[in-house]
């Protein structure tokens, strides 16, 4: 197993200042995926080739909203929260051109194993297909809803319908909100609303819904319930970039940007959350280069390299970090563990915590 440099003793090698860390600081987390977003968009903004190649129907529309004369404001009339926000007040880990890379460890490369190795903390060779399996494997969502003071505190929201089974929604007993589902129980105003336009709504997809759905069923969740530990997994990026349209790929890359922003504005604002509440972003896999953005997969090249976001009480704020060691998917369920205090453990070796 890769160990990390511990991030106090980065900071002496390289002369950065940051603000420490307090130890029991934290109390909720928000862990929060876009699927199959390039680290080339995240920390370059949209690329030329792109916007003038056949994945793109209104060249002169995107260039008008997203193109600018360097990478660093592309990104951020991209991604303004994450380029405003996280770049000045928490950690982006992940742009290769800076010498800062994270990576999958799994060897295929799709979203299932990503999202087994992110929630467990290892690569699992067994789970080799996105099919609708119950995941074998016990997630940090489970552990954390198993431990006194967070039972029933654990929510989970995802556009794709396969995550009721990769959280194993029935073993675990976390209740997952995700694909075409509707809100149930005693619903607020606004969640019989949602469940209603949802029934109205057309998707471009048979297997995903629109990601506004999932972050208005999880904002309204946040607000009524209260829960610890939210795991939220936008997933349009992914689909418009299977369907060859980089116009949509950027356009829900920005409106996912906004998502968050929301997200961060609610917490903040809110004093069971604000300054209490901590946030890890990250994603399921990158994509191919060239034509071969369109998928990802072990041979597809530069789909393996992911990115990580850090933003709230408990990381070290190193902004946009360059000479990095590298960093592993399989460091997120240890990460969020830590963060809530709480022991995780599997039966096999799994990634370090990011803050060790």
């Amino acid at each position: 197993m890769k160990r990390l440099i511990p991030l106090l003793l980065i900071l002496s090698i390289f002369g950065c200042e940051s603000e420490p860390a307090s130890e029991h600081e934290v109390e909720n987390v928000i862990l929060i995926t876009l699927d199959g977003l390039r680290w080339e968009e995240l920390f370059t903004g949209p690329e030329m080739w792109h916007l003038e190649s056949l994945y793109t129907s209104d060249a002169d529309a995107l260039k008008e909203r997203y193109w600018r004369e360097t990478p660093e404001e592309r990104r951020a009339a991209l991604m303004p929260f994450f380029w405003s926000t996280i770049a000045t007040e928490g950690t982006l880990l992940g742009n290769r051109l800076i010498g800062s890379e994270a990576d999958v460890t799994n060897q295929h490369v799709f979203s299932y194993p990503g999202y087994n190795e992110i929630l467990t903390g290892f690569a699992d060779p067994e789970i080799d297909s996105n099919d609708k399996v119950p995941n074998a494997n016990r997630t940090v969502l489970e552990v954390v809803n198993d431990t006194p003071g967070f039972e029933g505190r654990v929510a989970a929201f995802g556009s794709w319908d396969v995550f009721p089974y990769i959280i194993n929604e029935e073993r675990s007993g976390i209740v997952v909100n995700a694909g075409f589902r509707s809100a149930e129980g005693d619903l607020t105003e606004k969640e019989a609303w949602l469940n209603q336009l949802q029934t109205q709504t057309p998707s471009p997809w048979t297997s995903v819904r629109l990601d506004v759905f999932t972050h208005h069923y999880a904002m309204e969740t946040l607000k009524q319930e209260r829960p610890r530990l939210m795991y939220i997994a936008y997933g349009e990026t992914d689909d418009f970039a299977h369907n060859r349209d980089y116009d949509q790929y950027l356009n829900a890359a920005n409106r996912t940007d906004a998502f968050i922003s929301d997200l961060w504005t609610f917490v903040q604002n809110d004093p069971d959350y604000a300054n209490k509440t901590a946030f890890l972003i990250t994603t399921d896999h990158g994509r191919g280069q060239g034509h071969q953005w369109i998928g990802h997969g072990l041979d597809w090249e530069g789909s393996s390299a992911i990115w990580v976001a850090m933003l709230g009480p408990g990381f070290d704020h190193l902004g946009e970090a360059a000479d990095q060691p590298t960093v592993y998917q399989n460091q997120m369920a240890a990460t969020v563990a830590e963060l809530l205090g709480v022991e995780y453990q599997q039966p096999v070796p799994i990634g370090e915590s990011l803050l060790r």
